[in-house]
């Protein structure tokens, strides 16, 4: 890992790290290759069930990867969360032994803090938007000289959501397009380093919240209006640095779906496979349903099924 000016340049050496500190610390979540409906007929697709992951998300990898690496194990966690990455976050720290806290804005789903909750985090409401918890998480770590956790952030946290590519070359053959749901970017970014330029990832967002895809067509990272049925994951209002940074470098692409899209998606895929995701877990499937993103001939994408961690009333 190298530092160009203040954004660390991730690589696929700093994924295989990330794989090897994990170990049998995370699930290697398995890929079912079947067909669904497209908008012209059916499109055969592999669906990575990262749903299947510990805590319900694929955030765990990168909190996992961030403590392991961390070297003190002595000191607690905090982290500002409105959702997964607090999960992940609590349940790293469970299964490490470590302290946690988790600062939840007001808007956070109670589904989620229950499972904050559950495993054994310390919990506490700070303001009603993630922004306002941010910087009371920062001032909490301060003062408790504690080590802060971000969603998208660390290096570490990108690298271990990357080690889902790796796994993803072992089980598809020849290098289709792996299509990932984009909020803060870690995600994508991650894949996108573990399989470089022979590799091709394409973000899938919400129309309300186009993170990845603003920031393309600036040139830069800037912040958006996130409204959205997946904000509660997709919910960050600008791209991570490093996560720009690694869609320019290894030209990530960026197509945007309607909540319809998604909510369709979400329920096709309980109704067909009795599959039970939140939405920002249905988002890359929605992209081939709609038709946002169009197969080449031959061609059989890989969607990315990112987290399972919702209210089951909704469905």
């Amino acid at each position: 890992m190298t530092t160009l000016g203040r954004v660390p340049r991730l690589y696929r050496s700093d994924v295989r790290a990330a794989r090897r500190r994990l170990g049998r610390h995370i699930r290697v979540t398995p890929v079912c290759h079947t067909e669904v409906a497209g908008p012209n007929g059916p499109v055969g697709v592999s669906l990575k069930f990262e749903y299947l992951q510990h805590g319900g998300t694929f955030k765990v990898r990168g909190s996992l990867n961030a403590l392991l690496a961390s070297g003190n194990h002595e000191r607690p966690v905090v982290i500002a969360s409105g959702g997964n990455a607090g999960i992940a976050a609590a349940l790293a720290c469970a299964i490490l032994g470590r302290s946690c806290t988790v600062v939840v804005p007001e808007s956070a789903p109670h589904t989620k803090v229950a499972a904050i909750w559950a495993y054994g985090a310390e919990v506490l409401w700070h303001g009603t938007t993630y922004a306002e918890a941010a910087r009371y998480a920062e001032e909490l770590a301060a003062e408790r000289r504690a080590l802060q956790l971000h969603a998208y952030g660390l290096p570490e946290v990108v690298a271990g959501a990357g080690t889902i590519g790796l796994e993803i070359e072992r089980q598809v053959r020849a290098r289709p397009p792996v299509l990932v749901p984009v909020g803060g970017g870690a995600l994508a970014a991650g894949i996108a380093a573990a399989l470089g330029l022979r590799g091709r990832v394409i973000g899938v967002e919400p129309a309300g919240a186009p993170t990845l895809h603003a920031a393309l067509a600036a040139g830069r990272a800037v912040d958006v209006h996130v409204n959205t049925i997946a904000s509660d994951a997709l919910g960050a209002t600008r791209i991570g640095d490093m996560a720009l940074e690694l869609a320019q470098r290894y030209r990530i692409g960026s197509v945007l779906v309607s909540d319809d899209a998604i909510s369709m998606a979400r329920e096709y895929l309980w109704r067909e496979f009795r599959i039970v995701v939140e939405p920002a877990g249905a988002t890359a499937l929605a992209a081939i349903q709609c038709g946002a993103y169009v197969p080449q001939p031959g061609e059989r994408p890989v969607i990315v099924l990112s987290g399972a961690n919702t209210d089951l009333t909704t469905y």
